[in-house]
């Protein structure tokens, strides 16, 4: 990883499990998730793509670029009668420093709940739409 890169974004394992539900749609699910710690932002779980449930998915045509990760590409989803534009990104085909999160997406926690519980933990962290930035 570049210096600049290691100075902005850390990434290591999430060590339990991470839920994230559309309306009453549980879309993914995962104990192999990911967290990614970027400077001025706040954490993100990157989930493996065979760990999300692309049946409730749809390619957006919405695209942005990140100096220190590559281009990534939007999902929209639509489940339980609901939708929602551009849930979902991924950088398929990240920058070399940050091939950890190749194969793996991100949900916008203002658009879907994510719950994390730890493993070994009774303890729950809820994340909801509309909390966070």
């Amino acid at each position: 990883m570049t210096k600049t890169a290691r100075e902005r974004i850390s990434v290591e394992p999430y060590r339990g499990t991470v839920d994230v539900r559309f309306s009453d749609a549980i879309i993914a699910s995962t104990r192999d998730a990911l967290i990614l710690r970027e400077k001025g932002y706040e954490p993100v779980f990157y989930i493996p793509f065979e760990h999300i449930y692309f049946e409730f998915l749809r390619p957006s045509r919405t695209r942005t670029h990140c100096p220190f990760k590559g281009e990534a590409r939007y999902w929209s989803v639509e489940a339980v009668g609901e939708a929602e534009d551009d849930v979902l990104w991924a950088y398929e085909t990240p920058y070399e420093d940050m091939l950890a999160i190749a194969g793996r997406g991100a949900f916008d926690r203002s658009k879907v709940s994510i719950e994390a519980t730890p493993k070994d933990s009774p303890r729950e962290i809820r994340e909801t739409p509309g909390m966070g930035t």
